[in-house]
C-alpha cells in the first residue's frame, strides 16, 4: 500500500488534471452542477454495482470516477468562490470529530448501536443540524432505501418494537389488509396496502438485521441469472420463448437452479 504521502501527492496529480481539463477541455469548461448530476448519479450506481458484486478492479476504478466527481463540484464551487475542495475536507473532517465525541471526547460508546443513537442526537444540535429526526432522509432516495432508513433513524431515538419477534403480526396483519383489497378489486386500496405491508417487511428485515435492498438485488440477478438459462436452451433448441409452454421453462428453470445449488455445496 501507499505510504501517506504518496497517497497526497496522487490527490494532487488528480487536481492538477482536472484543473486543465477545466480550463482546456471544451466539454469539462462547459460542465455546471446541473448538467453533472445525471452523470454523478449514473456512476455512483456503476459503483454499487461493483460493491455488489466485489469485484476489487471495479470498485477502484468507480471509485474514482465517484471521487473525480466530487472534485468537479467543488472546483465549479471555487470558481464562484462559494467554496474549495479543502472547504469540503475540512468541514468532513470537522462534521466526523464532532460526531464522534466517545473518539475525540469523554463520551462513553461501546457498541455500534450506542455510536448511531449519539449520532441521531448530535445531529439534532447542531446549528445546521436537521429541524427533525426525519428530515435528513434525502427525498430522491430509492423508496426501498428510504423505507430502511426512516425506520432506522426512528429507531435510533426509540421508537422501535420491543421485541423485533412482534413485527411478525404485524407483517401477517398487513397481507391480510392487502388480500382484502385485492380481493375486493379496489386498486387505490390495495396500492395503499401494497405499500403498507412492504414497509412492514423492510421493518422486520431490519430489525434482523437484513439488507433489503442487498437481499432484493441478489434474488434479481439470480433470476436474470436462471431467465438467461432458459433463453439460451431456447435458441439452442430452435424453438423461441414465447412457443414455449410454461412446464417446458419450469424444466429448464428447475435445471439451473440445480445447477447453482450443486455449485455452491
Amino acid at each position: 500500500m501507499h505510504t501517506r504521502e504518496e497517497k497526497l501527492e496522487a490527490f494532487g496529480r488528480l487536481l492538477d488534471v482536472l484543473d486543465r481539463l477545466r480550463s482546456e477541455c471544451p466539454w469539462d469548461k462547459k460542465q455546471t452542477n446541473e448538467s453533472l448530476r445525471p452523470n454523478t448519479i449514473e456512476e455512483t450506481y456503476e459503483l454499487c454495482d461493483a460493491l455488489m458484486k466485489n469485484d476489487t478492479k471495479n470498485i477502484c476504478k468507480e471509485l474514482g470516477d465517484v471521487l473525480m466527481h466530487v472534485m468537479f463540484y467543488a472546483k465549479i464551487g471555487s470558481e464562484t468562490n462559494d467554496f474549495d475542495i479543502a472547504d469540503v475536507c475540512n468541514n468532513e473532517a470537522d462534521k466526523l470529530i464532532f460526531r464522534h465525541p466517545h473518539i475525540y471526547g469523554n463520551t462513553v460508546a461501546d457498541t455500534s448501536q450506542q455510536v448511531l443513537e449519539n449520532w441521531e442526537q448530535i445531529k439534532l444540535k447542531e446549528k445546521d443540524g436537521n429541524k427533525s429526526v426525519l428530515s435528513g432522509v434525502p427525498e430522491a432516495l430509492p423508496s426501498l432505501i428510504k423505507a430502511y432508513r426512516i425506520q432506522d433513524k426512528a429507531r435510533n431515538v426509540g421508537f422501535d418494537w420491543e421485541d423485533k419477534v412482534d413485527v411478525w403480526g404485524k407483517v401477517r396483519e398487513e397481507l391480510d389488509e392487502l388480500e382484502t383489497e385485492i380481493r375486493r378489486e379496489d386498486k387505490e386500496r390495495s396500492t395503499r396496502e401494497l405499500g403498507d405491508f412492504l414497509f412492514s417487511v423492510i421493518n422486520a428485515a431490519r430489525l434482523y438485521h437484513l439488507n433489503p435492498d442487498n437481499a432484493l438485488e441478489h434474488t434479481n440477478q439470480k433470476f436474470i441469472r436462471r431467465f438467461n438459462y432458459i433463453e439460451e436452451h431456447s435458441i439452442k433448441n430452435g424453438k423461441p420463448l414465447k412457443d414455449m409452454t410454461l412446464s417446458e421453462m419450469d424444466k429448464l428453470w428447475n435445471e439451473a437452479k440445480n445447477q447453482e445449488n450443486d455449485q455452491e455445496r
